[in-house]
């Protein structure tokens, strides 16, 4: 196998993640490509993946001595919802943004950078089973960084030589919507525990 004859091309969302995160360079010209919709990108593959780290914080929650069950699954269903919808506002940036970076607004392939860059983050979120794990899943999930430096050039059309100006400034706005996100998760979270714990001490009182 060499870089001018990559593998066929298999759609399945197995092999779609497998590619995004094994043969990026590949990839992306292959989703440019693809004849997609903002809604078969969510529904056949954001609502998805973004269950992993939910689930996963759901249960390492419980698994892990949180008391209860309404506290861990409000805060997974509250990071599932947040996290689709931070996703498709940071598909919305990188389209108004095209333009001043030398690219081409369209809104579907800004948001095919925002969710297949997203993968990496998504797919690691299976760490959150363990909490003390979570900040690895993080850390992976920066991989998805460097994803959408190699996308936007193929997707948004705009220079190589803007290309890194271009990631950076919406990497920012990626930061600031993930602590957002994870902010209101851990009050969610805090305030179950300040209520359980409570609800012990009244009980024992």
């Amino acid at each position: 196998m060499t870089l001018e004859n990559p593998p066929a091309v298999d759609p399945s969302l197995a092999s779609r993640v497998k590619f995004i995160l094994t043969r990026p360079k590949f990839e992306w010209p292959v989703i440019d490509a693809e004849s997609a919709t903002i809604k078969g990108l969510f529904t056949n593959y954001a609502v998805i993946l973004a269950a992993i780290p939910a689930v996963a914080t759901v249960v390492g929650q419980i698994a892990f001595g949180h008391r209860g069950l309404v506290g861990p699954v409000l805060a997974g269903a509250l990071s599932y919802v947040l996290s689709l919808i931070s996703v498709y506002i940071l598909g919305m940036i990188i389209d108004a943004l095209a333009p001043t970076f030398g690219g081409t607004k369209d809104r579907v392939k800004a948001m095919q950078v925002a969710v297949y860059s997203m993968t990496p983050m998504w797919v690691a979120g299976v760490l959150n089973i363990i909490p003390t794990l979570g900040w690895l899943a993080l850390l992976i999930g920066f991989y998805g960084f460097y994803l959408m430096y190699l996308g936007l050039p193929v997707l948004m059309k705009t220079t190589a030589e803007k290309a890194l100006g271009y990631t950076i400034v919406v990497v920012v706005a990626a930061i600031i919507l993930l602590a957002i996100v994870w902010s209101l998760v851990a009050a969610v979270i805090a305030s179950f525990v300040i209520v359980g714990v409570g609800a012990t001490a009244f009980a024992l009182s």
